[in-house]
């Protein structure tokens, strides 16, 4: 199996994009990473698209062999690879696989969603139909609403305060102000948004007890990668990002069914297969992005993973430990709390600013210092198909 590396990225601003379909955006998302990468007019090989809702959402099918024809990558070939919110890691995966058996030289990985054409209530229900379908959907559950009575239950077990989950949503929202490709570029301030007498019109209860603030916003948006494998990585510009390990793991589908629905087993296997198969562990990781869809999970995925002991997480981020210039700093970008969380795009998009991390390229503001390996975590359903991916800057 060859190493394998990524030579271009790229971002597209997320939002609510009127102005672009969902091709326009999975085309401009390639165009910048294809030309990020140095490729010119070279094609690729093959080009995976991750999404989750052009069928329900666009009413749109076959958006990659789609997709393909509009960059002229013919004769590429062209798959639609769709796991939920874990669609653009394992649409990542399915490229790297590719690559490292040798099949493919070029691949280019482009994950997006347009979410903001439709209500809110109909994007919440298209969300809601990666839940179980007889035990679950029927009865009117949501994400947030399982989101909340997780978190209802790791308070109770792990000590989680609003305070902890209040540290998140400052720390990501005050990165997502920084960052320009982010949805919510909007500081908050505790004593104005929080503790006002207003407080309950500004920050109202969602899914008790996560409030507004505690949910990722509703986004249209795409990023994409190019892979290929090292020893070709290194005749490019720019200095390439190695994968250096991933891993997949799933759950359970009914949270209820769980042996202990606080432990996200999926989570803490996908990020161990990672860590032996980059032959690292959680202390060597300089920056990590993890999938906060909703404050909880940032707090019990730190946990999970290993970054911090359990009970721990949600300590360190009001400790401020996991802010820039902290012990490790956690999604820089805004995370899906700011920067949004157009669910096809958002495992690639962390990947994405992982590579900038790494690669040195971002504001002193945004920038972990000498950054040289990075995490992700992209989790899928409610915890039941998470992939992850440690990555290594190459030095040249």
């Amino acid at each position: 199996m060859r190493d394998v590396a990524i030579i271009g990225a790229g971002m597209i601003p997320f939002g609510r994009r009127d102005e672009d379909s969902l091709m326009d955006m999975l085309a401009y998302a390639s165009l910048k990473a294809l030309d990020d990468a140095g490729l010119g007019d070279k094609s690729v090989d093959a080009v995976y698209v991750a999404n989750m809702g052009a069928g329900i959402l666009q009413h749109q099918t076959s958006i990659a062999s789609s997709l393909v024809d509009r960059l002229s990558l013919l004769p590429a070939a062209a798959d639609v690879v769709e796991n939920g919110p874990a669609s653009g890691a394992s649409a990542i995966k399915n490229g790297l696989l590719a690559v490292a058996s040798g099949y493919y030289d070029y691949v280019l990985v482009v994950g997006g969603e347009k979410m903001r054409e439709v209500t809110g209530w109909r994007a919440t229900d298209f969300v809601a139909t990666m839940t179980h379908p007889q035990a679950e959907y029927p009865y009117g559950i949501t994400l947030p609403g399982m989101a909340g009575m997780f978190t209802r239950l790791y308070m109770e077990k792990y000590g989680v305060t609003r305070e902890h989950l209040l540290a998140v949503t400052l720390k990501n929202q005050a990165m997502g102000a920084l960052n320009p490709y982010a949805h919510v570029e909007m500081t908050l301030d505790r004593e104005g948004i929080f503790d006002s007498p207003h407080a309950v019109v500004n920050n109202p209860v969602a899914a008790d007890p996560l409030h507004l603030y505690d949910l990722c916003p509703v986004s249209d948006g795409a990023a994409a990668v190019v892979l290929c494998p090292l020893e070709l990585a290194k005749k490019h510009a720019k200095a390439p990002v190695l994968i250096a390990g991933f891993g997949q793991a799933t759950d359970t589908h009914t949270l209820q069914e769980r042996g202990d629905p606080t432990d996200l087993k999926a989570v803490t296997l996908a990020a161990q297969q990672a860590f032996e198969m980059a032959k690292m562990k959680p202390a060597d990781i300089d920056v990590a992005e993890l999938h906060d869809a909703f404050t909880i999970l940032e707090i019990a995925e730190s946990e999970h993973v290993g970054f911090f002991k359990k009970g721990e997480g949600g300590k360190a981020a009001a400790a401020g430990k996991t802010r820039l210039g902290g012990q490790l700093p956690i999604n820089m970008s805004g995370g899906l709390k700011a920067r949004g969380h157009p669910v096809g795009a958002t495992g690639v998009a962390q990947v994405v600013d992982i590579v900038y991390q790494l690669r040195h390229e971002l504001p002193e503001n945004r920038q972990v210092k000498n950054a040289k390996t990075g995490f992700t975590i992209n989790f899928g359903g409610f915890g039941n198909n998470v992939v992850s991916f440690v990555l290594k800057r190459v030095e040249p």
